[in-house]
């Protein structure tokens, strides 16, 4: 998937939440999944793909997440239920 995306990764059920944004969502949660890069995701064990959405341009995609970021924690939760209900991890469903 070489498109524009903004997704959120997870601890678990109801867990840390980590929004991002990249132009290769394949490689980018393969990096969040195998710990490669350090920092906050890798501090808290973020690794499970909830939820994602794809974009026609960049400058879209990062404009979601900026938005994202600044919505509370229930409204997150709630866009990630209306499509991922059991928080299941998407990555089988994006390779």
């Amino acid at each position: 998937m070489r498109l524009p995306a903004v997704y959120m990764m997870a601890s678990g059920i109801q867990g840390t939440l980590y929004i991002g944004v990249t132009s290769n969502l394949v490689q980018r949660v393969w990096q969040h999944r195998e710990g490669v890069a350090d920092g906050f995701t890798e501090r808290f064990g973020v690794k499970r793909l909830v939820w994602y959405e794809m974009h026609e341009t960049m400058q879209a995609a990062i404009a979601r997440e900026k938005s994202l970021k600044k919505w509370n924690r229930a409204w997150k939760v709630r866009l990630i239920e209306e499509r991922n209900l059991a928080w299941r991890d998407l990555w089988e469903e994006i390779c």
